[in-house]
């Protein structure tokens, strides 16, 4: 393996609070308290040291990451230092006077995820009334103020169907990058995968529809889309491979190489209130113990992908198969991909009612 660089991206959840309610967040089911969450100044000697490791973007995320009062101050402060700042919000909050703030701190990037193309429904699946709302101003908001645009459309069963819609708003919001974001099972939305996870038949439909799409609009548009693990023959390099691309900071000051990791067991995952980003980049049993290939069982040890897909999901490998360091189940490989076919089955006549996102703090 080639020698260690920096990370690529700092992912910074600066607090698990979030006016939604969504069912397919990815968010542990115990959640950080607001009381735990690192201060102001913890997060600003945060982004110091990350530019200073040679990290070029800091993603501010959550939760929501503007139910914190400092955001301004965060944003401006990683902005300063050098960094390529982006947040990834669900735009709700996203007033007149924050939109503001934000050009205000230099805000390079907006990411705006979206529960649906229609109000009705987005409002459902958000558990939030008039949130749709709020979401097509911020947008309007975002484009007026010459920012560029990420429009996110996490797609389910439920919503899957709506697909050639949700492609439409994204180009008359005039956002110039589309995700077409299939859920990610982990946290409430593995609590809900029954509810959530979309036949084969709604899979293909989207598909096609993508495929038309990306073609239609190229040049104009980019649509990024990715087949979601459950009907993948090969496992995706999740996070650019563990510990090779992105440190994701947990509102209480954990350090991860991905935000589900937490989950794992065996694992003291480092603080940024006790130790320096670089220390724990380089050299924290949390960041290399799966990093390259020498960790890798059977078939990844020999694979001719394992440089390219990294061996899969660690999380995935735990939440599916029992064990971390097992093949990702997602691979055809995988003794253990079974899993993701007896799952799909588990979905097709399963209820559809969803457990909503809480804040319940562990």
């Amino acid at each position: 393996m080639t020698a260690l660089g920096p990370p690529l991206g700092l992912i910074v959840e600066l607090t698990h609070r979030c006016p939604l309610q969504c069912a397919y967040c990815s968010n542990p089911l115990a959640m950080d308290a607001p009381k735990s969450e690192l201060s102001t100044e913890q997060w600003l000697r945060v982004l110091d040291e990350a530019a200073a490791i040679g990290i070029l973007q800091v993603h501010f995320s959550g939760g929501e990451p503007m139910a914190r009062r400092d955001l301004r101050e965060l944003i401006a402060h990683a902005s300063n230092a050098g960094l390529y700042t982006n947040i990834i919000t669900s735009g709700v909050l996203l007033s007149r006077s924050a939109m503001a703030d934000l050009l205000a701190a230099g805000i390079d990037h907006v990411q705006l995820s979206f529960q649906d193309a229609r109000s009705e429904e987005a409002d459902h699946f958000s558990g939030y009334r008039g949130s749709h709302a709020k979401k097509l101003e911020a947008a309007r908001r975002i484009r007026d103020a010459g920012l560029p645009l990420t429009a996110n459309f996490v797609i389910h069963r439920q919503n899957i169907e709506r697909i050639e819609e949700m492609i439409a708003l994204g180009v008359a919001l005039s956002a110039e990058r589309i995700e077409i974001a299939h859920t990610q099972y982990y946290g409430w939305a593995l609590l809900n995968r029954n509810a959530l996870l979309p036949s084969r038949a709604q899979l293909e439909q989207v598909n096609q529809v993508v495929a038309a799409a990306q073609e239609r609009l190229r040049g104009r548009v980019v649509i990024d889309y990715v087949v979601p693990d459950y009907y993948a023959a090969r496992p995706k390099a999740c996070m650019g491979g563990w510990g090779n691309r992105f440190i994701n900071i947990s509102p209480s000051g954990k350090a991860l190489p991905c935000h589900a990791a937490e989950t794992l067991p065996g694992f003291t995952f480092p603080s940024v209130r006790d130790h320096g980003l670089g220390a724990i980049w380089a050299s924290s049993d949390a960041f290399t113990r799966f990093r390259g290939t020498d960790w890798m069982p059977a078939p990844c040890r020999g694979c001719d992908q394992r440089e390219i897909d990294w061996g899969g999901c660690r999380c995935q490998a735990l939440a599916l198969a029992g064990d971390a360091a097992r093949t990702d189940p997602a691979c055809h490989r995988s003794a253990d991909h079974h899993i993701m076919r007896e799952a799909i089955d588990a979905a097709v006549d399963a209820p559809l009612a969803l457990v909503p996102r809480r804040l319940q703090q562990g």
